[in-house]
């Protein structure tokens, strides 16, 4: 039996914004699925503590008067990390639809409250990695179906995969369209479905820095002299 029928952990945050050194956690789920089927569900809404952009509420609906009535960020953050931390110590891997985005911002969250990073939570970093295992559906199609034409959103790429998304930008909703994509893939593509969780980490590594390389060197010629991609997953 591959990973994709095992026990996978749907991940998924909505922010004030698009920089995960900057935005600020506003909804966070961690969704248990098996065979791609609800098992457990743990949603939150955290008051971010700065005003939530207009643009950023028009993409997921939760506004500052809203958020102003969730729970403090920093014990949202504390659970969200410590939730994340007992699935990866139990062996189960994290799904998330652009993973550095998510992880990335979780740990500048992290770091903004005085918490302790994700390595150290997992007892510290082994064989170089920060945390894991990670699958990221949006990194694996990238690297899998390369030269397909059109948007990889995650509601784009669910409509290649045949997968329903209801209530896109909600992040129970993005979090187990998430483990779908990834299971479609793995069924897609055999040897994807029968690699370790831990390999197909490396390879995601691997996949993603490939594409920074080729997307700042695009970036360059067409005459951004000073692009510079980040190159790091999962985290930035």
């Amino acid at each position: 039996m591959g990973w994709h029928q095992d026990l996978l952990i749907g991940f998924d945050l909505e922010t004030t914004g698009t920089d995960p050194a900057e935005a600020r956690i506003v909804t966070a789920a961690v969704v248990e699925t098996k065979g791609g089927e609800v098992t457990g569900r743990r949603e939150w809404l955290a008051d971010p503590g700065v005003p939530v952009p207009a643009e950023a509420a028009a993409v997921h609906g939760i506004t500052t008067e809203r958020a102003a009535l969730g729970r403090p960020a920093r014990e949202v953050v504390e659970e969200v990390a410590d939730t994340l931390v007992a699935h990866w110590s139990a062996g189960a891997p994290v799904v998330a639809y652009n993973a550095s985005f998510d992880l990335s911002l979780l740990a500048a969250e992290l770091r903004r409250h005085g918490l302790p990073p994700l390595a150290e939570r997992l007892g510290g970093a082994a064989a170089g990695r920060t945390t894991g295992p990670v699958v990221d559906p949006y990194t694996m199609d990238r690297a899998l179906d390369r030269y397909r034409r059109g948007k990889r959103t995650l509601e784009a790429v669910c409509e290649v995969y045949g997968v329903v998304l209801d209530g896109a930008h909600e992040a129970g909703a993005d979090a187990l369209a998430a483990v779908r994509v990834a299971r479609a893939l793995a069924e897609r593509h055999p040897r994807i479905a029968e690699a370790s969780l831990w390999s197909l980490h490396d390879d995601q590594v691997r996949w993603y820095a490939d594409w920074a390389t080729d997307f700042e060197q695009w970036l360059r010629r067409k005459g951004d002299a000073d692009a510079a991609v980040d190159p790091h997953w999962p985290l930035r």
